[in-house]
């Protein structure tokens, strides 16, 4: 018997009924991108891997898909190289090319090939898939898709400010209540200046990130393995359990960092990002957190993340600003700030509320059923007009029973079936019949039309 076929391991399958849930979270997506100017772009699959190795660290680089070289990828290695089995050294002979561990590394990579076309500010956006050879599990994929939105060549906070309308209005449109978080990159610097750690602003924000997770007193003792004094981890307590409303930790957090001039470039940056979201005024809440601490090798400035209220789920969009994105390529100064959106947990979160539209979920809108070649002639022509009119339609290939068609009909949740046999096809009408409660009317074709 023949073996039962598979797909690699962290990867999906996707149905007509999850295609038509993604397209939807997809299209939200899309429309509000191009609803703020943001532009589509594109990058391959496939990048050298000289674009790709050392921008991700060294564990990075180990999750890299790699693509073996096309013809005889081993005509190059010699017989000691195989026998010595340096992995890393084979690949780098072997293999020329990668699969995208992201969409920033090639963004980068395209405004430095494309600099000289680019109308600066560039905002774009882009929804494509990437890959990472990561152990797969539960909500972790080694497929799966990145949203992402970034501007580029502007210092401008409004940026920031757009960003969060975005991510307000895509939330309200697929109807989650979320939390917007903002922390901002220079406070955590400031914060690790004025209690005398400077050197430790990545422990210290490693640490405090898993307060959510493991607590104060496991905070705290992580804190005591990295180094800090106890003197420095008590100075630290008032900051990481700050509470009030954003003006009042805002208020404190500058009494705190007076002494740090970084510290205050970041007050002022959260002042004004929140002041204009409080004039423009956002459908959710959005709350100072200052354990807030992502991406810090990354990012410099404001720094964001959304939680869904209503359900146990990590972050499902997150982002912020940063000084250098083509620096890596030899175009340094070049600032930008940006957002992704985590389709996969969205779409988690959305199936878990019960919360995509009825309409969303609908693909054919109406089956013509198939009595017979006579009556098909005469669909066939109904069924031209209907599809010019934008509405999705179709016939039932065989003259089958009509139990069958009416079958087919209800497995894939069709809302309304034509019907035209002799008396019909006499008067020039057809009828209509609604799947959900049943009912039956004799129409004209324009009517069919007007009621679809």
């Amino acid at each position: 018997m023949a073996q039962k076929p598979s797909i690699p391991k962290g990867t999906r399958d996707f149905g007509p009924v999850e295609m038509a849930k993604r397209n939807y979270i997809f299209n939200t997506i899309r429309e509000v991108y191009a609803l703020y100017g943001f532009q589509q772009i594109e990058t391959p699959a496939m990048e050298t891997l000289q674009t790709l190795m050392g921008k991700y660290g060294e564990e990075g680089d180990k999750l890299l898909f790699k693509v073996l070289n096309s013809g005889d990828f081993m005509g190059k290695v010699t017989e000691q190289e195989l026998q010595e089995r340096n992995s890393l050294h084979l690949a780098a002979k072997l293999c020329e090319k990668g699969l995208r561990y992201d969409l920033t590394v090639p963004f980068a990579r395209y405004v430095v090939m494309h600099r000289e076309e680019l109308q600066l500010p560039f905002k774009r956006y882009q929804i494509q898939p990437v890959w990472r050879a990561d152990r797969p599990q539960k909500g972790r994929y080694r497929e799966f898709y990145q949203c992402d939105a970034d501007v580029v060549g502007s210092d401008s906070l409004l940026n920031e400010v757009e960003l969060m309308q975005i991510v307000d209005t895509v939330f309200t449109r697929f109807g989650i209540r979320v939390q917007i978080k903002i922390n901002n990159r220079k406070i955590l610097s400031g914060i690790a200046e004025v209690i005398g750690a400077a050197d430790k602003i990545v422990d210290i924000t490693v640490a405090i990130d898993k307060l959510d997770k493991i607590g104060i007193d496991n905070v705290n003792a992580e804190l005591r393995e990295d180094g800090l004094s106890e003197e420095q981890i008590a100075k630290l307590q008032p900051i990481i359990s700050l509470s009030g409303t954003n003006d009042e930790k805002l208020q404190t957090i500058a009494e705190v960092l007076s002494g740090s001039e970084t510290g205050q470039k970041g007050v002022e940056e959260t002042q004004y990002i929140l002041n204009v979201l409080k004039s423009v005024g956002l459908k959710n809440e959005i709350q100072l957190d200052l354990t807030l601490a992502r991406g810090l090798n990354y990012y410099t400035g404001a720094i964001f993340e959304v939680k869904a209220l209503d359900v146990e789920m990590g972050s499902i969009t997150g982002g912020g600003r940063y000084d250098n994105l083509t620096g890596i390529f030899g175009m340094p100064g070049l600032s930008g700030v940006g957002i992704s959106f985590g389709a996969d947990r969205i779409y988690d979160v959305l199936n878990t509320l019960d919360l995509y539209p009825k309409d969303s979920m609908t693909a054919t809108q109406i089956l013509f059923i198939n009595f017979g070649e006579k009556e098909t002639a005469y669909c066939l022509s109904i069924l031209n007009k209907v599809r010019a009119q934008g509405i999705r339609a179709e016939i039932y290939p065989d003259a089958a029973k009509m139990k069958k068609q009416m079958s087919y009909a209800n497995a894939k949740q069709i809302p309304f079936v034509a019907l035209a046999g002799e008396n019909e096809m006499k008067e020039g009408k057809i009828t209509l019949k609604n799947m959900e409660t049943g009912e039956q009317q004799l129409v004209t074709p324009e009517e069919l039309i007007a009621t679809l």
